[in-house]
């Protein structure tokens, strides 16, 4: 039997990741049964499972590999950058981008599922640590206002993100979000 190098391994867990985000963003976390996802990957259930030990896990490691980017560009860019990308790609799909409906069941699970209510706390505070740090460093370079709270203007950016991730995922048209982003952008910086 071949043996299977640890890239090879890495990169089927890639391609079986961004296949089921497709798959539970098109039909939830319940809709999203294990023949859809073998649809989905091209694989058995076996090799899904091989990489991940149930569909709870695949879902939470996609939702986590979303989180993870998020983070990363969060520190790098800022949130209003995750803002500006998610617009980007739902801009270039006919379809509710991956990515997006993975955050929907993210969403959803939070309120009807207490167990992974529990288990997903750690991924949000990364994502806040990660935009309050942003903000201080910002704050620290003069770039940021001083006249409210880091706090503050963490959850005025939150608020903005969850309010772009509804609009959206209702299927409005972007129209000018573009724009909408720049003041989001400018209301946080110094005048």
């Amino acid at each position: 039997m071949p043996r299977v190098s640890q890239d090879q391994l890495e990169a089927r867990r890639h391609e079986i990741l961004g296949a089921a985000r497709g798959c539970f963003a098109r039909y939830g976390y319940e809709g999203a049964t294990v023949r859809r996802l073998e649809e989905a990957t091209g694989l058995s259930r076996g090799a899904i499972f091989h990489h991940f030990r149930d569909k709870e896990s695949l879902f939470l490691a996609v939702a986590e590999d979303d989180a993870a980017a998020m983070v990363e560009t969060v520190g790098r860019h800022g949130l209003v950058q995750v803002m500006r990308d998610l617009l980007d790609r739902a801009g270039a799909s006919n379809d509710t981008a991956g990515w997006l409906g993975s955050q929907l069941e993210v969403s959803r699970r939070l309120r009807t599922d207490p167990e992974f209510a529990k288990r997903w706390a750690e991924r949000s505070a990364a994502i806040a640590s990660a935009t309050r740090e942003r903000l201080e460093r910002q704050r620290e370079a003069g770039v940021l206002r001083d006249d409210v709270p880091v706090e503050v203007l963490t959850q005025f950016l939150e608020l903005a993100y969850d309010g772009l991730v509804l609009h959206l995922a209702t299927g409005r048209p972007a129209g000018e979000l573009s724009r909408v982003l720049d003041v989001v952008e400018g209301a946080v910086r110094r005048a």
